[in-house]
């Protein structure tokens, strides 16, 4: 009985379950109600994300050093970084959500980072699972949708937007860093195929 409760597969989208079965090389399963990708093996793609994480933690660095962005108006400026953008609103009743936008946009994307190079680097090397991988693993999935670093850059573009008329912006370092981020962490999402991840931490 548990053998195959563990072969079904939940479309997230609908809900509708599917025995599990590996494509063919070059294919992938999708749903057949909502056409939700299901189960899209690549090949060295546990390599690629684990690279592309690399990456992002050094862009996650580079951008809480750098400056974010620039203001100047009537010969007045001063730079922000992204921290500095994030605590805008530190003071008095904002301060709970200033710290919720820093946890948002710059803790969790990091942890989510954190725990896919622990789950990811043993499969990759052929060897068996790190002791929790599993719960790192739930973990890393269950933070996802409040990892909101491409809600905040597009936030802050039409905030720009608006600010262009009224004073001088300058985009910093920090700004195109966190913004090849967003890019990074799509494209990691986009390889990570989480049937082939359990497949393989169940082995």
């Amino acid at each position: 009985m548990y053998s195959d409760l563990d072969s079904l597969i939940a479309c997230p989208s609908c809900d509708a379950l599917y025995t599990a079965k590996r494509p063919a090389k070059g294919e992938r399963a999708a749903c057949a109600r909502c056409h939700t990708v299901l189960i899209a093996p690549r090949r060295n793609a546990g390599l690629r994300i684990i690279a592309y994480a690399l990456a992002s933690l050094v862009l996650v660095m580079g951008a809480l050093a750098f400056p974010f962005l620039g203001l100047s108006v009537a010969g007045l400026g001063n730079k922000a970084t992204l921290i500095d953008a994030a605590l805008a609103f530190s003071e008095g009743p904002f301060v709970i959500l200033s710290l919720a936008v820093v946890a948002l946009i710059v803790f969790l994307p990091a942890l989510r980072l954190l725990l896919t190079i622990y789950v990811l680097t043993p499969l990759v090397l052929d060897r068996p699972a790190w002791p929790g991988a599993k719960r790192a693993f739930r973990w890393a999935e269950r933070i996802k949708p409040w990892s909101m670093a491409e809600i905040f850059v597009i936030g802050c573009a039409v905030a720009l937007v608006k600010l262009v008329d009224l004073a001088r912006v300058e985009l910093g370092p920090a700004f195109w860093m966190f913004s090849v981020l967003v890019v990074l962490l799509v494209v990691q999402d986009t390889l990570m195929c989480r049937w082939s991840v359990w497949r393989a931490l169940n082995r």
